[in-house]
């Protein structure tokens, strides 16, 4: 699979300049890149190693002087990190999955699978489930009993889905995600010590001793579209009604999503997060990495937590947070400059102390 720059500049919107007939065959960074392929020299930074390398070719910023860095040719992109979306996908190469039914694949009878779907070994695909065309399921996947499942999706292998789950176009599951699994929902015959400590902040956590009985999640999930799941998140289906992604969100790995959460539209959430049940998220949040959501608050629209960040209680939209608990990002970072402080202020509060020791002693 090669290009030509002039094929790549028409695909992707973009402008280019040299010997456009210069073949490519794949990308690489400035430093690394051969002879056959395309430099990424998105800063001037990057560009600075490019004659580490050996690459002919670039995707430069607009206006660089591409001659310079010893290049045949390149492509000037406004901005280049955005134009990496559409160069990576015409560039990779895929994971080789099986095309067509693999004859170790199980599907069970009432299932339906649109025009175009590739099912993998090992997989198993429940009774009523349905695929959309052209979708991809890896090896060893699971598709559960009445499961939905829009067109051009992509489950990478183990990918697991429970029964009764509805998902839009074009959805991306990478190795390992668990879409559908039980809430974690469990309840005492008496108040327990944990909604002791809720209401009374721990004043008052003394309790019997209690068996803990498990409430079943009647609920599913529906997701919408363009939603990509990464490798080894878990979403839990609800209680009674559906866990809800919105449309264009994306979740990176080891993502925990509660029963009943409900997401907004174009999303972003970072490695290791974990929302509690029946919190709520508007559109374009983002939250950093190992950011936790306690159960039952609202986050507003466009909030943007920074990484560790602790969300104890309703976000006001737009607003970016940060620390534990969570304040505005910028009291938080005050408030830490105060505390690295304090080891100097506690010297010259003691030196300060026995100067006017001294002046007393000396009356």
């Amino acid at each position: 699979m090669s290009f030509t720059i002039a094929d790549l500049a028409k695909a992707l919107g973009l402008e280019a300049a040299g010997d456009l007939s210069l073949r490519v065959s794949g990308v690489n960074e400035p430093a690394l890149a051969s002879a056959d392929e395309l430099a990424l020299a998105m800063k001037p930074a990057f560009a600075a190693q490019i004659r580490q390398g050996k690459a002919q070719a670039g995707m430069l910023w607009q206006g660089a002087d591409w001659q310079a860095y010893g290049l045949k040719a390149a492509i000037l992109a406004h901005r280049p990190r955005h134009a990496l979306s559409g160069l990576s996908a015409m560039m990779d190469p895929g994971q080789g999955y099986h095309d067509g039914i693999h004859p170790l694949a199980v599907i069970e009878p009432g299932a339906e699978l649109g025009a175009g779907v590739s099912v993998g070994p090992f997989t198993v695909i429940g009774a009523g489930a349905r695929i959309g065309a052209g979708s991809c399921i890896g090896p060893q996947c699971h598709i559960g009993q009445g499961s939905v499942i829009g067109p051009q999706a992509l489950l990478h292998a183990g990918v697991r889905i429970g029964a009764r789950i509805s998902i839009g176009a074009r959805f991306i599951a990478q190795p390992g995600a668990v879409i559908g699994g039980d809430g974690f929902s469990y309840v005492t015959p008496e108040p327990s010590g944990v909604e002791k400590v809720r209401e009374t902040l721990g004043r008052d956590s003394d309790a019997v001793a209690q068996d803990w009985a498990r409430i079943h999640s009647l609920g599913g999930v529906s997701i919408g579209d363009d939603v990509e799941i990464g490798a080894n998140a878990c979403v839990d289906r609800g209680t009674v009604r559906d866990t809800l992604i919105g449309s264009g969100s994306k979740i990176d790995n080891l993502v925990q999503v509660g029963h009943n959460v409900v997401i907004g539209r174009n999303c972003l959430l970072c490695g290791q997060v974990g929302i509690a049940g029946s919190t709520r998220l508007g559109d374009n949040v983002v939250l950093g990495g190992q950011t936790g959501v306690v159960d039952n608050i609202t986050v507003g629209d466009r909030v943007i937590t920074g990484a560790g960040t602790k969300l104890m209680a309703n976000v006001p939209a737009g607003r970016a947070m940060l620390g534990y608990p969570a304040t505005k990002m910028d009291s938080n970072v005050e408030s830490y400059k105060a505390l690295r402080r304090l080891p100097r202020l506690a010297r010259e509060f003691a030196e300060l102390k026995k100067a006017v020791s001294k002046l007393t002693e000396g009356r």
